[in-house]
């Protein structure tokens, strides 16, 4: 999972909460670390990333066949297990839509993730 999925999972999982996030910080590297720690150390969290990872590619499937009724349930589902995460998962999310992927800020993020994301099995 790179940095890119994660801002897509980010943009379903929080639009609900896009009024109480306005106030959203930019995401630090610091930040990313705490999150990308806490979640390989704890298997419950992890999994719960992993299946992240796997409902966001059913995701891009249904947006490539433009099932709005599969990406709505798969909403549903990625914002179930960003809950599972943590709060502290969901607040970086929100952070990390105000990276640019593409930037070398962006780029470190995406290098965690991607660490991380190795360990899903």
């Amino acid at each position: 999972m790179n940095l890119k999925l994660v801002v897509a999972i980010s943009l379903f999982t929080t639009l609900p909460m896009a009024a109480q996030s306005q106030n959203a910080q930019k995401a630090t590297k610091a930040d990313v670390q705490k999150v990308v720690q806490m979640i390989g150390g704890d298997k419950a969290k992890l999994q719960a990333f992993c299946d992240l990872g796997k409902v966001q590619d059913q995701m891009q499937q249904a947006d490539e066949k433009k099932d709005t009724k599969a990406l709505e349930a798969l909403g549903q589902k990625a914002d179930a297990l960003s809950n599972q995460i943590g709060p502290d998962y969901v607040k970086l999310l929100d952070g990390l839509d105000l990276v640019d992927p593409n930037s070398p800020e962006g780029k470190d993020y995406d290098a965690m993730f991607t660490t991380l994301a190795k360990q899903c099995k």
